[in-house]
């Protein structure tokens, strides 16, 4: 298959200020402003480019000129981010950076530990494990309290996911993974057919099981690009990543099997839902199985976490919009 088109640092860089302006004209837009507002969209700012800038082409670099001492660069850059906002919005405590400090550098030092490890040692799966429970069950309300909690979980996966990239792109230097944002030939036909047919398959079978009923929101028909937008690099993306570019990845190494890799991480990805809507919401894992094992497939057949995000962005998309739990 040839190379993908992929997008290049300048092209990204434009990308993420295109992105960030637009978020800090909207927030503007509802009021914040001060030096609450300018510390919170300073720190997002950065983790956000942090989290694109690694897509670019040529971003490979940094390992190379840096080593590992990149990635312990990149979480103490982290950690750092996280303490003027919390002394920007004047939330600081010591009780939540010490919790922050964990969340950054424990990934690090399991990633350290396993350094002269083939990729898919129990510190792997140990750091991957970790970093899933931090995102579902940390308390991020607290952690991140301004503005009214509203950003908590998307700076928890932002802040979750530069921890990832430092210890496995920079430390522990997992190949494979995909990480890119471009286009290769015949991507379009895999995103299309694997949202398609999955869709062919969940809706009857979500129905069916009562868990969603047609329902769809007309009126919110405005909103729908930019939720599809945050759908895509605040939830579709970061779960690509780590579980397909990563634990899928891994798997398949472990297992020395592709089709076994991709459908344990399937089955994982789908129990890793088991909590949301209730516990335990066995409608769910069902449905986010299949799912992981579309994503998986795309995955597979581009070597791109950004092909398998976009047909999971297209599928939560659809679903917040025409679809409702029953």
């Amino acid at each position: 298959m040839p190379s993908p088109r992929q997008l290049g640092l300048f092209s990204v860089l434009g990308l993420w200020a295109a992105l960030c302006f637009g978020g800090g004209l909207y927030a503007s837009w509802l009021g914040y402003g001060g030096r609450d507002f300018a510390a919170t969209l300073t720190v997002f700012s950065f983790y956000f480019g942090v989290m694109l800038v690694f897509a670019a082409r040529g971003i490979e670099f940094l390992s190379a000129r840096f080593g590992n001492g990149a990635g312990y660069l990149l979480g103490a850059a982290a950690f750092l981010a996280y303490l003027i906002y919390a002394m920007g919005t004047n939330t600081f405590a010591f009780s939540r950076g010490g919790v922050v400090a964990a969340i950054v550098f424990v990934p690090l030092a399991l990633a350290a530990s396993a350094e002269r490890q083939p990729p898919g040692a129990w510190q792997d799966y140990l750091t991957l494990a970790g970093i899933w429970v931090t995102v579902k069950f940390s308390p991020s309300h607290w952690l991140w309290p301004y503005p009214g909690g509203r950003l908590a979980y998307v700076f928890t996966v932002l802040l979750c996911l530069n921890v990832a990239l430092a210890a496995f792109v920079l430390v522990r230097k997992i190949s494979g993974i995909g990480y890119n944002i471009g286009w290769g030939s015949r991507w379009g036909f895999f995103v299309f057919a694997s949202f398609v047919v999955f869709g062919a398959i969940a809706i009857p079978l979500g129905m069916g099981m009562h868990f969603i009923y047609f329902a769809p929101q007309w009126h919110a028909w405005r909103t729908l690009p930019f939720l599809g937008i945050a759908i895509l690099f605040f939830t579709a993306w970061p779960e690509e990543f780590l579980f397909r570019g990563l634990l899928q990845n891994m798997l398949s190494r472990s297992y020395k099997s592709d089709l076994a890799g991709w459908w344990t991480a399937s089955v994982l990805f789908g129990f890793s839902h088991i909590t949301n809507l209730g516990f335990p919401n066995w409608r769910y894992v069902i449905l986010a199985s299949l799912a992981g094992i579309f994503y998986g497939w795309t995955w597979r057949k581009t070597n791109s976490i950004f092909a398998s995000a976009i047909v999971h962005a297209l599928v939560d998309t659809t679903w917040h919009f025409f679809f409702r739990t029953g």
